[in-house]
């Protein structure tokens, strides 16, 4: 078995034991799909021995460097802290919203600038949206940044694979369904 199968394979062991539940009646994720397995990777990483896992695992399967690490809030959020303290890296994360005073930034806490290699981060994915969504902020607010990857706690299908390959993004789900045991969501059409 390879590093990265056995990561994967100890990751999704981690969320089975400490951010998943079966519910009888499907519930409606942010993509607008149905499903009845939830992850709740804020859960499974809040506890700090978990989240140096978690995050010691993104960065050893990155395995290449990078300037600064987040994600649109608040899913990135815990990810992008832990990876900045083991890595060095800058942390900041995407607001939802512009601030609404102030100089009503996109963008807190590390000041990112052209050039700059950017790891991008979000505890579950379904279809990529909320990252592509910190992506463009990103782009709008600091231009020639570079992508190193997009990083993810579970990848619960297949869409956001292709998604992040259609922008040139290399991704990096640190687990996915089939490691979890459950079926792939679809996003509805």
């Amino acid at each position: 078995m390879t590093d990265t199968a056995l990561t994967q394979r100890m990751v999704a062991q981690l969320i089975l034991a400490t951010g998943y539940e079966h519910r009888d009646e499907p519930f409606t994720l942010v993509s607008g799909a149905q499903s009845h397995d939830y992850i709740d990777g804020k859960f499974c990483i809040a506890k700090g021995e978990n989240l140096r896992t978690i995050c010691q695992a993104a960065i050893d399967m990155v395995g290449e460097p990078f300037d600064a690490v987040g994600g649109l809030t608040m899913g990135a959020d815990p990810l992008a802290h832990g990876i900045s303290m083991l890595s060095g890296a800058q942390w900041f994360s995407v607001r939802k919203e512009p601030k609404g005073h102030g100089l009503k930034k996109w963008l807190e806490g590390g000041r990112l600038k052209t050039g700059d290699r950017v790891l991008l981060v979000d505890d579950v994915i379904t279809t990529g949206g909320s990252t592509l969504t910190a992506l463009d902020r990103i782009n709008e607010q600091v231009p020639g940044v570079e992508i190193v990857a997009a990083v993810t706690l579970a990848d619960r299908g297949d869409t956001a694979s292709k998604a992040f390959a259609d922008r040139g993004i290399r991704f990096v789900p640190l687990c996915t369904y089939r490691e979890l045991g459950i079926d792939p969501v679809v996003p509805p059409q």
